[in-house]
């Protein structure tokens, strides 16, 4: 609420809102679970004595990262007993968080795959350290830790990052043109243009949840996922068939992606990683209706960075 009737409490914590969510959805890579814990944030925050609060963007932070970080930990074992490979749940993003590519880098999808390799804290640690420029100190404080262990967890998480992260991106330009190509030779069902923008060891995941059928390990090689991609615009597809089936072009997660829909919504989303020629190394195929949901409702999320909100 942000009327004239609002409370303090609520215009203030409407000012940090968006701050809050590009927190806890970095921390759990679900856009359900990071607006479930800001609405348990809100919960927190009207019920909490305010007066003694000098700093409420610390204080919503402090609350919003500890709710992320046990709700990351209780998502675990689901995760960990998922049906076929994890990923993330796919967001729109505004262009805000595509003109910086720190922004952008944060939320794509590698990251985030990257980050579910890490341990709760150490995810919780890096994404406030590294993406918010939060203080080693800070942290400790929000974490209800020592300073040596954050430290020491900031580490270990820099170092885990830094050697599986993509070493080599193409520019914004060039991502953009060769996602339009590959939009083009999807939906055309051309193999051959397809081969030509996929590099010979790129990698499929695709994430069916076990609610539709994926495939539940990685395809590898292009060869391979040429033909399945191009078999897209000839084949039914989760039941919709070609002369059905709609797809455009959108931002997802900072970057270019692609979304594909039939008449009764969207049925699957499309991201990539690219190398530092344009080739594309890795693609991410999201198609869990239970992680489709905001893409679906159109709403667009500006996960820009920064300490001011």
């Amino acid at each position: 609420m942000t009327g004239p009737s609002a409370t303090p409490g609520q215009a203030v914590f409407h000012e940090h809102r968006r701050l809050l969510f590009a927190v806890a959805y970095r921390v759990l890579g679900s856009a359900a679970d990071a607006e479930d814990t800001v609405q348990d944030a809100w919960i927190k925050w009207s019920g909490a004595d305010r007066s003694q609060v000098a700093d409420p963007k610390a204080y919503l932070t402090r609350i919003v990262s500890n709710l992320a970080l046990e709700r990351l930990r209780s998502a675990r074992h689901k995760r960990e007993t998922y049906v076929g490979p994890w990923l993330p749940e796919p967001v729109l993003t505004t262009g805000d968080a595509s003109e910086a590519v720190v922004d952008a880098e944060s939320v794509s999808m590698a990251m985030l795959v990257v980050l579910e390799t890490l341990s709760p804290l150490e995810r919780a640690v890096f994404v406030l350290r590294e993406v918010f420029d939060f203080s080693h100190a800070e942290i400790g404080e929000a974490l209800e830790r020592s300073e040596s262990a954050v430290r020491q967890a900031a580490h270990r998480a820099r170092e885990h990052v830094r050697a599986r992260r993509p070493r080599f991106a193409a520019d914004r330009a060039r991502q953009r043109a060769a996602t339009e190509r590959f939009f083009a030779a999807a939906t055309g069902g051309d193999v051959n243009a397809l081969m030509e923008l996929l590099s010979p060891d790129v990698t499929l995941w695709t994430d069916g949840g076990g609610k539709v059928r994926q495939a539940l390990r990685p395809v590898v090689g292009a060869t391979t996922v040429a033909s399945w991609f191009a078999a897209i615009g000839t084949v039914t597809y989760q039941g919709v068939e070609p002369a059905d089936m709609n797809a455009g072009l959108v931002e997802l997660n900072g970057g270019p992606g692609i979304v594909f829909s039939g008449p009764a919504g969207v049925i699957a989303t499309v991201t990539f990683d690219f190398d530092g020629d344009g080739r594309i190394t890795a693609i991410h195929n999201v198609a869990n209706p239970d992680k489709l949901q905001a893409v679906a409702d159109g709403t667009t999320h500006d996960l820009s960075v920064g300490r001011s909100s």
